[in-house]
């Protein structure tokens, strides 16, 4: 992948991605291939598949300080660095300078952002779940937020594209709270994860352990992409995975597109503004502040996607203003940048497990337990304390001779217990829906301007009541599940954090029925202008408790091909 970065420029096209995300990946491809010749533009450095892992083959002791992050370089990223996703040499290279691309916080926000060819989807965590009805139904059944304007049944032809395009491992379970999905053969579980499997469906009426459903292929299948092979086992792939086992942009969806013929790809491409055409009453394109010479350049197309992150993507529309559109394009409902949405996470419980001293694992699998919602389902399974439901993660492994370094042995008693392995421990951590507050949101100061004179984000979004209520009954059960397995020394824990943890920002320019309580439409369309879509995280309209990116790719591979259809009729 990368050739295509030489195409020659030309002033217009037929459609204009922003973003080389998870999603913009998936509406380069789908244009592409429906024909269009697709300029995508990356506001980072080029990445190309393989070329650019620079960690990928590398042990702790290649790395400068064994991998340990120096003073001066955590100060580059000393935001980032509260969530500790940066605090390694292996992966910090991914996250953007705090320094150099700052951000406001009227209440604490941890906004990890990747600029660069492929964006998050070289480092994302890969867990991919199908939404349900009891997901897209949620808002208008309760009262939170807006309703959906699709349901299950909408989504369901495109989740299976995307899944038999990218691969996703699991076992299929006939849950209504989780559709299953096409698989890959699912990874096995390791005898403690079996044990608690066990003694949970035993127990615990209704909950189900399963291992996570992650975009990783795991079977011979030859899947379409950059060389994409099986899953070796290495866990290290936050740093770029050079076999293309899970799915990312660079190794998946880019070079797919790259094979139309009909994609150019421009990095080092800072878009700040759709261009509106008054009389037309479409955009026309877009302009692009080349992120090394700092040039203004403006680029024409027929249809513009936005897919550059939920909060830059709508930030892009906040700056979009004109005549009609004095407070950014689509805005008239006044929900641009409202709704910020994430998943709360940090909380659980974690033991330790007497037995299987003959039992190990092979390989570092790169994922672990899964156990779907089991809450507010109907029935018994209903809280009176909050609403919606949560999932947990989390695995169980073995410990290792350091447990035993510290004052526990010396001569030949050490050197004997150093060649066994620790005892087992075990961890399941809860991931919560958050609700849709139009009070969380964030909004541009443009009296703090970046490097390349654009306005720096402000971030004014908190949990809540049902999120803190919620997380009560995720400690509780967790520790209740590991008790009935017989786990000793069950410990339960709880770290809040801040929105924004566990990257899956999502609202600010949600879809919906009324374009006066929404930004866009059913096939994510900005209601007034139809010829600008916004495919990312921007477009939630609520958050469920799963994972979000399969959610994303679908309606992404959705709204392209309708995009692709409107374009052949003479209809954009």
């Amino acid at each position: 992948m990368g050739k295509f970065y030489y195409n020659e420029e030309q002033e217009s096209y037929d459609a204009i991605v922003v973003g080389t995300g998870i999603s913009g990946g998936w509406a380069a491809k789908e244009l592409c291939e429906a024909g269009l010749k697709t300029l995508i533009l990356e506001r980072g450095r080029m990445v190309k598949h393989r070329e650019d892992y620079p960690t990928a083959f590398k042990e702790s002791w290649d790395l400068p300080n064994n991998g340990a992050i120096s003073p001066e370089e955590k100060a580059k990223q000393l935001k980032q660095s509260r969530t500790g996703y940066t605090t390694n040499a292996d992966t910090k290279h991914w996250f953007v300078n705090d320094l150099k691309h700052p951000y406001n916080e009227t209440k604490r926000f941890d906004w990890m952002r990747g600029y660069h060819v492929g964006g998050r989807s070289i480092m994302w965590g890969r867990h991919s779940y199908r939404w349900s009805d009891i997901d897209f139904e949620a808002n208008k059944k309760d009262g939170h937020g807006v309703d959906w304007p699709v349901r299950y049944k909408d989504i369901e032809p495109w989740y299976e594209k995307v899944e038999t395009f990218i691969g996703v491992s699991g076992e299929s379970l006939g849950l209504p709270q989780l559709p299953d999905s096409k698989f890959e053969p699912m990874m096995p579980l390791n005898c403690v994860e079996e044990k608690l499997k066990e003694s949970v469906a035993e127990n615990f009426n209704g909950r189900v352990i399963t291992a996570g459903r992650v975009a990783h292929i795991t079977s011979d299948k030859k899947f379409a992409g950059d060389g994409r092979s099986k899953c070796q086992f290495r866990n290290r792939c936050s740093r770029g995975c050079p076999f293309g086992a899970y799915f990312s942009s660079n190794s998946s969806t880019l070079p797919a597109a790259e094979a139309t013929g009909n994609l150019t790809l421009r990095p080092d491409s800072i878009v700040y503004e759709v261009i509106y055409d008054e009389e037309t009453k479409k955009a026309t394109g877009v302009k692009v502040i080349d992120r090394v010479t700092k040039e203004k350049i403006e680029f024409k197309a027929k249809v513009i996607f936005l897919c550059a992150s939920a909060i830059a993507s709508t930030a892009i529309l906040m700056q979009s203003k004109s005549d009609t559109f004095p407070n950014g394009m689509g805005n008239e409902s006044d929900q641009l940048g409202r709704n910020i949405m994430d998943h709360h996470l940090g909380c659980g419980a974690n033991g330790k497990f007497d037995g299987f001293e003959d039992k190990y694992y092979k390989g570092r699998k790169a994922n672990g337990v899964y156990i779907p919602r089991f809450r507010n389902l109907g029935g018994d399974t209903d809280r009176k304390d909050f609403i919606r439901g949560y999932g947990y993660q989390g695995g169980a492994s073995r410990g290792n001779w350091q447990e035993v370094v510290a004052e526990t042995g010396y001569g030949k008693d050490l050197k004997d217990v150093i060649l066994k392995p620790g005892g087992w421990t075990m961890g399941i951590m809860g991931f919560g829906e958050v609700l849709p507050y139009e009070d969380n949101r964030f909004t541009l100061d443009y009296n703090k301007l970046d490097d390349w004179g654009l306005p720096t984000v402000t971030f004014d979004a908190e949990f809540k009541e049902n999120e803190l209520k919620m997380r009560e009954d995720i400690k509780e059960q967790a520790a209740a599940m590991l008790k009935s397995a017989g786990f000793r020394d069950v410990n339960v824990f709880d770290n809040l954090g801040a929105l924004g943890l566990g990257i899956h920002e999502m609202g600010t320019a949600r879809m919906g029925h009324n374009p006066k309580t929404s930004v866009l439409n059913k096939y994510n369309q900005v209601h007034s202008v139809p010829n600008v879509y916004v495919t990312d995280g921007s477009f939630m309209t609520s958050s469920s408790c799963v994972n979000p990116s399969l959610t994303y790719m679908a309606f992404t591979a959705r709204a392209a091909n309708h995009a692709a259809e409107q374009i052949k009729k003479g209809l954009l």
